[in-house]
């Protein structure tokens, strides 16, 4: 794939940059869509996974990766995942989103941004604002865009080779 001519263009609260008021839109179907999955996840940030499990596609080729778990591949698997990840947070907000590429073909795209929000994680009774790097995957269905991957991981700063090893358990 290669990158495309356009970008999410200004919308509210989830600006992230200037460059992104100066950008085109995405095609109106798509950027309801993205804009869709940043509303799933202030959703999810206060453990309710319906916004993510509409946006997704029928298929049992969907996949989710989440930081809480392996991937989950069909439908079954990633509404588990959505529902796992859902139980991890509470009283939350999304504090932005920044748009990193956008890449596709008129009927496959793929968006890799940092989505920035703040909740309280667990069991805590304290806020924690985190980051996550996502890569969401769209595909054309009809004239609505769908959901058939998406992966998050808080990897936003540059890490050692160790980083790789696993966390030795007491």
């Amino acid at each position: 794939m290669k990158p495309i001519g356009f970008v999410i263009a200004a919308t509210g609260a989830l600006l992230a940059s200037a460059a992104l008021a100066k950008s085109p839109a995405l095609p109106p179907a798509l950027e309801q869509a993205v804009m869709q999955s940043h509303e799933a996840l202030r959703k999810i940030l206060n453990g309710d996974p319906s916004g993510y499990a509409a946006l997704f596609a029928v298929s049992d080729d969907i996949t989710l990766g989440n930081p809480f778990g392996p991937f989950g591949k069909g439908q079954a698997e990633v509404r588990s995942r959505l529902a796992n990840a859902a139980t991890k947070y509470r009283d939350g907000s999304v504090r932005g989103v920044d748009r990193v590429a956008v890449y596709g073909s008129a009927d496959t795209v793929v968006l890799v941004e940092i989505e920035n929000g703040r909740a309280k994680l667990g069991n805590s009774s304290e806020f924690a604002d985190f980051s996550a790097r996502v890569t969401s995957v769209y595909q054309r269905a009809g004239k609505q865009w769908r959901l058939v991957h998406r992966h998050a991981d808080p990897i936003t700063t540059p890490r050692g080779a160790e980083s790789m090893l696993p966390t030795p358990r007491p």
